[in-house]
């Protein structure tokens, strides 16, 4: 592992990994960890929670990640659900989370900090400092040795290793129970289609208590030995990745469809030669990678012009991004328009899309790098059932399927019948053996006209335009369709500088005339591209930004589609009424 310290990066090595598990997972144990108690940790990506998090796990632990976030209340409940019997904590800022609740939580023992800055003389029986369980660690462990070994030696395959907490779209969060069977698996089998090397640099960035994080950072680390180099902080994403240049990258669609805006605007700042050459070299990447996509071979003299592109255009512009050494890329925990996929392809950065949930340990379908179909999330993992059941829902079976949801048999009996995961999506097998997922099976609307509309492929349409950040469309038992929109402010407040469109407020932003008739010419570019039915006839920009404090959008910065038609049913019914956009 490498972390960035005072500007400098410091290396972690395989050895100095498991000495700091072996200390710490020792302290646990002489602390009164038992087999199957929870250990809840919240923090930003670093080395102590990978630490941490393993530790646990090899005590014989749950590990529990909580969002660092999440606001007090939203801890509590973690806390309180798990029955976390220790809580690990970065800083001042955590630490207060817990003091806000600490009366509501007997069984915790104890609380331990990594990060002291601030609270050096802070004094509670409650907590204690990190170094400190190392120190106390490495006394046990030189006691006895085998102390670790041994509980790791109890550990059953089946034994619950994890606790992953569901972003509760709707309802309170669900705790997944993945089992040591499931993560070893998955370790194993994420990489056997695509390989990975032990030569291979990861960026860590996005939440460690997200299941597509553990899959990079813990599980494909520690069973192929490549490198995971921290972030410095979530503000210094891009930096990082300029710095890094990671072989491997991985992000969810809207950090994707981002880079893709970003270069859009900057492209049209660029001088008439710059975008002229630019555009003529997308053009031809665009004309490749269709017929790549569709499986269809690239003739000679297209290949040819493609790699001058390349060498002209793609390659300085791969390495502004910090993508020159990019093996290949994945978008997961949402889907992504296959505009923005597509147009990845055409650049040249291998970005390929993966399909799963928690539930199933992060990874169901992956495409192949040199094997993406348009449209489509890829064929089952090697050693992954799928298929479609009458309703049209993606049924799954696996070794990856969860054990079920914590202290919740009910909601575990509707995700698990005879073996299959009821994944909650709707979606499509074609002829290849590629899945094509098509909606949420609680999202699809059905109009007054009785007519199926899967509102995801309109928004995924409508978020490929660099000045919308999302949208969320409206229409089930309605006779037509309209459209919240949320703007991307950057590239919004870019165009109105340079049109001179005056505003003092986000607010204002979003209600000047020059903003609408812009967000109304990319509303008419998507609408030309749907059949009648699908077309939306208005839509609203909404006048405040959507956060996840606020519960407006998941850790993974899905929006959270009830709340929003909840909060918004105002502006959605003046839409109906007559108001909006036509």
């Amino acid at each position: 592992m490498r972390q960035k310290e005072f500007g400098l990066w410091r290396d972690i090595s395989w050895n100095e990994y498991y000495r700091l598990v072996k200390y710490a997972g020792s302290a646990l144990i002489s602390m009164g960890l038992q087999k199957g108690d929870c250990v809840s940790i919240i923090g930003d990506n670093c080395p102590e929670w990978v630490v941490i998090d393993m530790a646990t796990q090899c005590a014989g632990g749950i590990a529990v990640g909580v969002y660092s976030t999440n606001a007090w209340p939203q801890v509590e409940y973690v806390i309180q659900n798990s029955d976390s019997k220790f809580f690990f904590v970065e800083n001042e800022e955590q630490l207060d989370k817990w003091l806000s609740f600490r009366d509501t939580v007997p069984l915790l023992k104890k609380v331990i900090v990594w990060d002291l800055e601030g609270l050096r003389h802070f004094k509670d029986p409650m907590v204690m400092a990190y170094d400190e369980l190392l120190e106390l660690g490495k006394g046990v462990a030189q006691a006895e040795p085998d102390l670790l070994e041994k509980r790791m030696d109890d550990v059953q395959p089946e034994d619950v290793a994890m606790l992953i907490y569901t972003s509760g779209t709707t309802g309170a969060p669900k705790g997944a129970m993945l089992t040591h069977r499931n993560l070893t698996w998955m370790g194993r089998a994420i990489t056997r289609d695509n390989p990975v090397f032990e030569t291979d640099e990861v960026m860590s960035f996005l939440p460690l208590c997200h299941v597509f994080e553990q899959l990079f950072s813990v599980l494909g680390h520690i069973t192929h030995g490549y490198t995971v180099n921290f972030i410095e902080s979530p503000d210094t994403v891009a930096d990082n990745m300029i710095e890094i240049s990671p072989t491997v990258g991985y992000a969810v669609p809207r950090i994707w469809e981002k880079y893709y805006s970003t270069i859009a605007i900057k492209m049209s700042d660029a001088t008439w030669f710059k975008k002229t050459l630019f555009y003529v070299a997308l053009k031809i990447g665009q004309k490749r990678a269709t017929l790549r996509m569709h499986f269809k071979s690239v003739p000679a003299y297209l290949e040819a012009l493609y790699r001058l592109a390349y060498f002209a255009v793609f390659r300085k512009l791969k390495e502004r991004l910090g993508f020159e050494r990019m093996r290949m890329a994945y978008s997961g925990a949402a889907p992504i328009s296959p505009d923005v996929l597509h147009f990845f392809q055409s650049i040249g950065v291998n970005l390929v899309e993966g399909y799963g949930q928690t539930e199933g340990t992060g990874v169901t379908c992956v495409s192949r790098v040199g094997r993406v179909k348009f449209g489509t999330v890829g064929p089952p993992l090697t050693g992954t059932e799928v298929k479609i059941a009458g309703d049209g829902e993606i049924l799954v079976r696996s070794p990856s399927v969860f054990k079920g949801y914590f202290k919740n048999e009910e909601a575990t009996a509707e995700t698990i019948k005879d073996g299959w995961l009821y994944s909650g999506d709707v979606g499509e097998i074609d002829e290849d053996g590629y899945l094509k997922i098509t909606d949420r099976k609680k999202d699809i609307i059905i109009t007054a006209g009785g007519k199926n509309i899967t509102p995801q492929y309109i928004e995924n349409k409508l978020k490929f335009s660099p000045y919308i950040n999302d949208a969320v469309v409206v229409g089930d038992r309605r006779k037509y369709l309209v459209c919240l929109i949320m703007i991307d402010e950057d590239n919004v407040v870019k165009y109105a500088q340079d049109n001179k469109i005056q505003f003092s407020t986000y607010k204002d932003l979003t209600r000047a005339p020059e903003i609408i008739k812009l967000i109304q010419g990319e509303m008419d570019k998507v609408n030309e591209t749907l059949s009648q039915v699908e077309k939306v006839k208005k839509f609203t920009i909404l006048p405040k930004k959507l956060y996840e404090e606020d519960g407006e959008v998941t850790p993974t910065m899905k929006v959270k589609r009830k709340y929003v038609n909840q909060a918004f049913a105002d502006l959605i019914e003046g839409m109906y009424k007559g108001k909006g956009v036509n």
